[in-house]
């Protein structure tokens, strides 16, 4: 067995061992584990990242689950970085006051809460806040910014502790991490525990549906072992006395879900009609069945041809190919579109990333200024939902003849002639 990975054999949601392997993604190192020029001759192993489908609850996961420690510990991303998302965070705390109506000096905890960007957010609120975040450097820093952060995993045991020294919470929020979790039952009774009678549990979520329609499969790496529908959700938060009762779709990381969950035996909110709405589409699109997933693949499978065939004729007549983007989701994408032996190296705009070397092929990153100079015949956007921020910012890149090759959702040149579909 390879170490730091365990393999499950039964749903982490509902338990069954009626499982189907419908996304054979091809394996790849941990997404973000850049290294220093020191460490640049010490092998990275190669993890899993076959999906499952659990023919029983119809829940999408990873069953190759790496030790948590490995992939949080010494986490590096922080959500201040990310394109918009302290903007999002802004009205986000807001929408969410509003709307369930939290008086001022509530207690708000935050599982997974990074560098705080939130709960400052809700801070401005009015609210208290407690953040968890394994990630000890990231915690100490949030607290050290004025958001009070335990450095842990979330647990029923950790719940029960909050509980005892800061009262019961009006809102427990999890925001990009609900897909982490392995034990998830621990988690949600631990949420159950802390919230008062009338609270609510808010979480962020990759939308496996939108994952699905704009072709957003590199958002499956190794942190990610849960793809969330709301169907098999519903079935296994009401094994734990929560139940869903709203739900709203956000643009963020390709296409999410804003859920809202409530205490099935006290909370009195009735179910939205945008629940409603997206549950019967669900059946409708048939997500808690294989289909929908061999389709899916086929059609990855479709975009990595297109791309590799326009790439091995560009290196056949001598061009140079470089990649754009050095995070998490792009090492997915590298991986299983075959790209690590065909990238002579990679830009990214985060200083943190440029001077690093990308996790188990350790193609060099370099800042993106580098263009100008290396002038790489065509540049694949690896990061391909920015896309367009990256195509305005290196307009001079494309004016001196260079070619950015857009892989997803549909693959697609853009050069000094036009932007057209491969």
């Amino acid at each position: 067995m390879q170490k730091h990975v365990t393999h499950k054999t039964a749903c982490r949601l509902c338990g069954s061992t009626s499982l189907e392997h419908v996304l054979p993604i091809k394996a790849s190192p941990i997404g973000d584990a850049f290294v220093t020029a020191e460490r640049k001759s010490e092998p990275q192993d190669l993890y899993p990242l076959d999906c499952y489908l659990c023919l029983s609850c119809g829940h999408l996961q990873n069953l190759d689950v790496v030790d948590p420690d490995v992939l949080f510990r010494d986490y590096t991303y922080r959500t201040s970085v990310s394109l918009g998302l302290v903007e999002h965070f802004k009205r986000y705390a807001h929408s969410v006051v509003e709307g369930l109506s939290i008086p001022k000096g509530n207690l708000v905890v935050e599982m997974g809460s990074n560098d705080g960007s939130l709960l400052k957010a809700f801070k401005n609120e009015g609210m208290r806040v407690q953040g968890i975040d394994p990630a000890r450097n990231i915690a100490a820093a949030a607290t050290q910014d004025g958001v009070p952060t335990i450095p842990d995993f979330f647990t029923s045991r950790l719940a029960e502790k909050i509980r005892d020294e800061q009262g019961s919470a009006a809102l427990f929020c999890a925001n990009n991490v609900f897909a982490h979790i392995d034990n998830m039952a621990d988690v949600v009774k631990g949420i159950r525990l802390l919230l008062v009678d009338d609270g609510a549990f808010v979480f962020e979520v990759s939308y496996i549906v939108d994952m699905i329609d704009n072709m957003v499969f590199d958002t499956i790496y190794h942190e990610h072992v849960s793809h969330h529908a709301l169907i098999p959700l519903e079935t296994f938060l009401n094994k734990h006395d929560m139940s869903l009762f709203h739900v709203e779709r956000t643009g963020t990381k390709g296409g999410s879900i804003r859920a809202f969950a409530q205490p099935k035996s006290t909370g009195k909110r009735p179910r939205s009609e945008a629940y409603l709405k997206l549950v019967a589409e669900e059946q409708r699109r048939g997500i808690t069945k294989p289909k929908i997933y061999r389709d899916w693949f086929d059609a990855i499978e479709s975009r990595k041809r297109t791309v590799l065939a326009y790439l091995d004729k560009a290196r056949a007549e001598g061009k140079v190919v470089a990649a754009y983007g050095a995070s998490t989701t792009t090492t997915t994408l590298l991986y299983h579109f075959e790209l690590e032996g065909r990238v002579k190296f990679i830009v990214d705009d985060n200083p943190l990333k440029q001077g690093t070397f990308s996790p188990g092929a350790h193609i060099p990153v370099l800042p993106s200024a580098v263009l100008a100079t290396e002038k790489p015949h065509v540049v694949v956007i690896l990061a391909w939902i920015y896309a367009d921020p990256i195509l305005k910012r290196n307009e001079a890149y494309v004016a001196a003849g260079g070619q950015f090759l857009v892989p997803l959702p549909e693959p697609r040149i853009a050069d000094k002639a036009d932007s057209k579909l491969l």
